[in-house]
């Protein structure tokens, strides 16, 4: 008795629907997306051995403890409040010592001398810190220098900061209201 062959099946058609259902899935899928923060880290230090001098009163600082509380100057605080804060800080108080001192700097843009706080926002976290928290308070940072950049391009070019287009003016912008944001490494503040 002879065999039969058995009759073969056509794999052809099988790769194109593999292909095709590969391809339903990679467009219809969503992608978790990574949110970050966006900072422009201050280059280098030139000479590490270098002690800079910043007065007290030139420092807003703020330290984030393990249960997420937060202490600005030493006074409780909260993330509510934060961003009015930073700009109350951050404005200028000239001859008033609990603000941070005034200099002046030449800006040939504008053709004029500017004044501008020497102010700086210091941040440091609990290595107990939960992430919410940190990111929490990196917003009402961000908000807050939003706000001084928004105040600042109404102030000088009569648009909000977001709606400026050319990049002159957005530079421009950036240097009259710097980020100066100092970030310490984390530690063990509350006994964690």
């Amino acid at each position: 008795m002879a065999r039969r062959a058995a009759p073969e099946i056509n794999a052809g058609s099988m790769a194109d629907i593999a292909f095709l259902l590969l391809i339903f899935f990679l467009v219809t899928t969503t992608m978790d997306t990574d949110i970050g923060i966006t900072r422009i880290l201050p280059p280098p230090v030139k000479n590490k051995n270098e002690n800079v001098d910043v007065k007290d009163r030139n420092v807003l600082k703020i330290l984030i403890n393990s249960h997420d509380l937060m202490l600005v100057n030493g006074k409780p605080g909260s993330v509510a409040t934060l961003p009015q804060r930073v700009e109350d800080f951050m404005a200028l108080h000239p001859n008033n010592p609990k603000y941070p001192e005034i200099k002046e700097k030449y800006f040939p843009q504008l053709g004029k001398k500017v004044m501008m706080t020497k102010g700086i926002v210091s941040l440091k976290n609990d290595r107990g810190t939960s992430y919410e928290m940190y990111i929490k308070v990196q917003n009402a940072l961000a908000k807050a220098f939003d706000e001084m950049k928004d105040q600042a391009s109404m102030k000088y070019f009569g648009v909000p900061y977001k709606d400026l287009v050319n990049q002159k003016k957005i530079d421009l912008i950036n240097e009259l209201v710097p980020i100066r944001v100092s970030e310490a490494e984390p530690e063990n503040v509350g006994g964690q």
